[in-house]
């Protein structure tokens, strides 16, 4: 069985840290970057299965990237993460292809089980 790949894209160290930390602990192969821009430049050389995408990043924001990941690698699922005062934006990147949106803070098993529905999607796997 492949092993699943995530990108977190949180401009929040500490969220971001935490969460690969948590993901890799669970053997799951995570990475993080804290920009749109620099998770752009990480899409230039690695492949992954599942993005978790913040909507609210400065510079470019999590709908943005979206636009620009789904043009290069349409085939990644990639979830949304919004806080309360953005529901609107998750639903946005939904319409943009996104998988869905995880209300921040994620508690992990939910964030996890959303993981793990966007990987069965990505390999065609209906539960």
């Amino acid at each position: 069985m492949d092993t699943l790949r995530v990108l977190i894209v949180d401009d929040e160290d500490d969220f971001r840290e935490t969460i690969v930390k948590r993901l890799n602990a669970r053997k799951i192969l995570a990475e993080g970057a804290a920009s749109g821009i620099l998770a752009l430049e990480v899409l230039a050389t690695k492949d992954f299965d599942v993005i978790v995408l913040d909507v609210k990043m400065p510079g470019m924001d999590g709908i943005e990237t979206l636009r620009h990941i789904k043009k290069l690698k349409p085939e990644i699922e990639v979830i949304m993460l919004t806080g309360h005062a953005s529901v609107e934006f998750g639903l946005k990147g939904m319409q943009l292809g996104a998988f869905d949106y995880v209300m921040k803070p994620a508690p992990l098993n939910e964030l996890l089980d959303t993981i793990g529905q966007a990987y069965n999607k990505k390999r065609g796997i209906v539960l």
